[in-house]
């Protein structure tokens, strides 16, 4: 079982072999891991300042696998060597997407200690899988990974070169380029390689729920097919389908989000509003500086886990009103798997931003993202009390819809809320209006910033703004 990781150089200072950092292996090392039913091999066939392949092979050992019980399948009675002859050494499947991520979990949590400044930018990638069984053929391939950035060369592989009247067999000869994170890359193959395949070698169960949100997050919620994908992912069964589909739309909250919006002029490929977004209270946040941060409704922590990638954060508070989305924080932050280290960088717990917490006080800068419009008005006044009048952090970043804009959303019935749980929506001239009355009442200054396309009409989608305490200015 085998796959290659290139890449070349995107310029005089930026060397091909940065992909050895990206990694987190050593091109002049090669390493092997034990995995499920045999040995990974990570090893450099090329390595220049030019271009730099990384190679993956996967060497299975039949029998380990079937005493293992991680075959494919039981064989049919009376013919027990068949649990013993498959495909399964040969072809890209599940096997390999856990290899990968026992490989390469570092890289795949976007984390590259030494350069990370490397993890956050995309970079020409060349991804090959010789033979990857394609329950779905070539086209299928090709409608899975085409919206995510990729350009995709899909080949049938003949049964017999040698007898081309046999026609093709299920696999394919895959081949993808493009310009992207390589923890996005890696995150693509960890999913769709057993989604294409549409068949797993190990049980199902609603931890698998977990590690698809994990590994989809920022762009399964988007994909038109992620409905086929969950569904092949978790084995075809429905109530873990539908869990996780349930998870895809409340992580990414609005109804909206998965409209594909690019600035004015953008030709690349298109980015929804959910990733512009997070990606400019990031900016933001880079740009306050300072070491203490929170997210205030942090929900599942999708920005919380962005934050704990961020060596300049010494402490990330994250909270929340609902226990039940403190849960699924947890279990996507992998809080039971952290080191000490990084456990004490965390305090996630319980809190409403309508009641004043003494643990919130000392923020360098605290993030209410989305979170306003789910308050019911009459509680505005509390919630300005609690965060700009007791917690008074440094800095506060606060975005909110732009109900202006929502006559360019196609899907969205005139006269409706992005999200059934919205209590009001405001229009710009009512979000500054509210903003400068805070400013007043607890000493803030504010800026206002558009986020995603801004209409010359009805302006941006969402709408930002960073509150600064005047004696911190």
């Amino acid at each position: 079982m085998f796959l290659t990781i290139a890449t070349r150089s995107a310029g005089p200072d930026v060397p091909a072999t940065d992909l050895g950092f990206l990694l987190h292996k050593n091109p002049a090392r090669p390493q092997s891991v034990e995995v499920a039913g045999g040995v990974a091999h990570v090893l450099y066939p090329e390595a220049t300042v030019e271009r730099c392949t990384a190679a993956v092979l996967l060497e299975v050992d039949p029998i380990a696998l079937v005493r293992s019980g991680r075959g494919k399948g039981k064989a049919a009675e009376g013919f027990t060597l068949g649990q013993y002859v498959s495909d399964r050494p040969y072809a890209a499947s599940s096997l390999l997407a856990v290899a990968l991520g026992k490989l390469f979990r570092t890289a795949m949590n976007g984390r590259c200690d030494a350069r990370p400044e490397l993890a956050t930018r995309p970079i020409p990638l060349e991804i090959h899988i010789p033979a990857l069984p394609c329950n779905g053929g070539t086209a299928l391939a090709a409608r899975f990974f085409g919206p995510l950035g990729w350009t995709v060369d899909a080949r049938p592989v003949p049964l017999d070169p040698e007898i081309p009247e046999w026609g093709d067999s299920r696999y394919v000869d895959l081949r993808l380029t493009g310009n992207l994170r390589l923890a996005d890359a890696l995150n693509h193959l960890y999913v769709l390689l057993p989604v294409l395949d549409d068949a797993k070698h190990y049980w199902v169960d609603t931890d698998e729920v977990e590690k698809l949100i994990r590994a989809g997050e920022g762009w399964l919620a988007t994909h038109p097919d992620k409905q086929q994908i969950s569904h092949r992912y978790l084995a075809h069964r429905r109530n873990l389908t539908d869990s996780a589909l349930d998870r895809l739309t409340e992580a990414d909250g609005d109804l909206t989000e998965d409209e594909p919006l690019t600035e004015v002029g953008d030709d690349t490929q298109p980015i929804p509003l959910v990733v512009q977004r997070r990606q400019a209270v990031l900016d933001v946040l880079r740009e306050i500086g300072g070491h203490r941060v929170g997210d205030l409704g942090c929900g599942e922590g999708v920005l919380v886990s962005e934050l704990l990638k961020d060596g300049r954060y010494d402490q990330v508070v994250a909270t929340d009103v609902s226990s039940r989305a403190l849960g699924f924080a947890e279990r996507r932050l992998q809080v039971a798997q952290m080191s000490d280290r990084q456990r004490e960088r965390l305090r996630l717990f319980q809190s409403s931003v309508t009641y004043a917490d003494a643990r919130l006080a000392g923020l360098d800068a605290a993030v209410l993202m989305e979170v306003v419009e789910h308050v019911d008005p009459p509680r505005l006044p509390a919630l300005a009390q609690a965060v700009f009048g007791a917690a008074r952090p440094g800095a506060v970043v606060v975005t909110t819809p732009n109900s202006e804009y929502n006559v360019r959303f196609e899907k969205l019935a005139a006269g409706a809320f992005r999200h059934p749980d919205h209590r009001f929506e405001w229009t710009r001239a009512e979000f500054q209006e509210w903003a400068l009355a805070v400013c007043r009442s607890y000493g803030y200054s504010v800026e206002f910033r558009a986020v995603g396309p801004d209409d010359p009409e009805v302006g941006p989608p969402t709408q930002l703004a960073v509150f600064r305490r005047k004696e911190a200015v």
